[in-house]
């Protein structure tokens, strides 16, 4: 269809109605989200809201977590406001649709990176860096004599239906060649309801999601998660596949918050740090990242001040962890893989040049 064409005049009204929203249509597919976002001056985030630690909508009804905060950074990289969010709650079943058919923006939901969901053929999405290293396993009830995948042969487990972990748990059991039988449902608490009214011997999902669940059961400390890792699960955002602008500005927010870490920036010194890089021009890779001297975030289709942006909103990475699943935390995971890669982490960022 040829939509700057001349238009024969059949007679029919609905007919150039009709062409009229093809136009319309595909004009408006021909721009990047980001623009979007931009013009609506608000980041709509698909979330879990269920896991704490990560996303969980508190009581006040307002949103806290590690996914929360990564949603937080986008919006203040693209609108200067990490406020100007709203959060979308969704099953994992419901996250890819909702990313495709543009009901959301940005998906910041616990979610694995595999190659089925990052090619075309797939799911077609687009994903960010890694922001936590993650791996699934089995949580059983302290005492029930069930030590080990093995010790579950034969046992009902209660998993989530429509994600790689129910997938996992299938290539684990059948690779072993052990019986079981699955107990499916369509999200985290219901998971978790199931396996405290006693449905199944274990429940299985990644560790962050099994450490959150057991925080909030009646008593924590009577419930084991197993030593066996069923698979790696390295969790991150994503945004809807062929959108370049979109995808690398999420990519970059996610490597500022790595970087600020890296140089030592921080919420609290940020000030000090920006006015030391504005005073002395010899700091030429730090005055790049910091946007004083501009063209890094132009390439972005954001402020070139668009780290300082991030920084003063939500701290560098490691504040974010420290805040939401650090030792002071309701949610304690010890970083392990998500030290930096200086510390024998996995973290690394790509350089700001």
């Amino acid at each position: 269809m040829n939509c700057r064409g001349p238009i024969a005049l059949v007679g029919a009204v609905a007919a150039l109605s009709s062409l009229v929203a093809g136009c319309a249509s595909l004009d408006a597919g021909d721009r990047s989200r980001l623009d979007l976002v931009k013009q609506r001056g608000e980041l709509i985030c698909g979330v879990s809201g269920k896991i704490p630690g990560f996303s969980f909508l508190k009581t006040d009804g307002g949103y806290e977590g590690l996914d929360v905060d990564v949603c937080r950074a986008m919006a203040a990289a693209f609108l200067g406001d990490a406020d100007k969010v709203q959060y979308r709650p969704l099953t994992a079943p419901e996250r890819f649709t909702a990313l495709r058919s543009g009901e959301i923006d940005l998906l910041s939901r616990n979610t694995t990176q595999n190659l089925s969901r990052d090619s075309v053929g797939g799911n077609g999405v687009s994903f960010g860096p890694v922001v936590f290293h993650d791996g699934q396993a089995l949580m059983v009830k302290k005492g029930s004599g069930f030590n080990s995948l093995d010790d579950l042969s034969g046992q009902a487990i209660c998993v989530g239906s429509g994600t790689t972990t129910e997938q996992n748990l299938n290539d684990a059991f059948e690779a072993r060649k052990l019986p079981y039988t699955p107990i499916k449902y369509q999200d985290l608490n219901q998971v978790v309801g199931g396996y405290a009214q006693g449905r199944c011997a274990a429940m299985t999902s990644d560790r962050s999601q099994l450490a959150s669940a057991r925080s909030g059961l009646p008593d924590p400390d009577q419930h084991v998660i197993l030593e066996d890792s069923l698979s790696k699960e390295p969790l991150a955002p994503a945004v809807v596949g062929g959108d370049q602008s979109m995808a690398d500005a999420m990519r970059w927010v996610v490597y500022a918050l790595i970087e600020a870490e890296e140089r030592g920036i921080t919420q609290e010194n940020l000030d000090k740090v920006l006015a030391e890089a504005e005073a002395d021009p010899t700091q030429a890779a730090l005055r790049r990242f910091l946007g004083v001297d501009g063209g890094l975030g132009s390439k972005l289709g954001l402020p070139d001040d668009f780290v300082v942006q991030i920084i003063r909103s939500t701290g560098n990475y490691g504040e974010i962890y420290e805040r939401h699943l650090g030792a002071d935390s309701a949610v304690v995971i010890p970083r392990g893989s998500n030290r930096l890669a200086e510390d024998g982490g996995l973290m690394v960022s790509p350089p700001f040049t």
